[in-house]
C-alpha cells in the first residue's frame, strides 16, 4: 500500500506461541492456542481471504486473514472487515485508519494477530453521517 505506516509486526510473538505450543511438555496447552471465537470463526468463514499457506498448528489449507479496519474518520463504519482490494481504495478517501491483520485456521480454530499498520492519505476529515440501521428502526 502506498500509504502504509506506523507498522507492528507481531512475528516473533507469533514464533514464540508456535515454539511453546510444539515443546514437548511446553506451558502452552493447544485448547488454549486455538481458543477462536466462533464469531471470528464464521467472519473468517465468509469474509476471510485465503493465505495460500496451510495453518502452522493443523497443517490444514483453510487458513484465512481478515483485515478490521478502525478509525474516529470510519464513522459507524470503524470495526468492519474489509478485503486487501478494499483497504486501496480506502487509503483515498479517508485520512487516517488502522489496520489490523488476524489469520484464522477454519479447522482448529488457531487465531493470531499478525500485523497492524496505518493508511490513510493524511488529510483529516470529518466522519461520515451516521446513517439509520436496521437497529434504529425496529429497535
Amino acid at each position: 500500500m502506498w500509504s502504509q505506516r506506523e507498522v507492528v509486526d507481531y512475528a516473533l510473538q507469533r514464533r514464540s506461541t508456535l515454539a511453546s505450543l510444539r515443546r514437548p511438555g511446553g506451558r502452552l496447552a493447544r485448547r488454549e492456542a486455538c481458543d477462536a471465537d466462533p464469531m471470528l470463526i464464521r467472519a473468517a468463514k465468509h469474509h476471510g481471504e485465503s493465505t495460500g499457506d496451510n495453518c502452522p498448528v493443523c497443517d490444514s489449507p483453510d487458513f484465512t486473514q481478515l483485515r478490521h479496519v478502525f478509525g474516529e474518520q470510519l464513522g459507524q463504519y470503524s470495526g468492519r472487515i474489509k478485503r486487501t482490494a478494499e483497504l486501496e481504495e480506502m487509503a483515498h478517501e479517508y485520512g487516517e485508519f488502522k489496520v489490523v491483520v488476524v489469520e484464522v485456521c477454519l479447522s482448529c480454530s488457531w487465531n493470531f494477530m499478525i500485523m497492524s499498520y496505518l493508511l490513510g492519505d493524511g488529510v483529516k476529515r470529518k466522519p461520515p453521517r451516521r446513517q439509520l440501521t436496521v437497529e434504529d428502526i425496529y429497535g
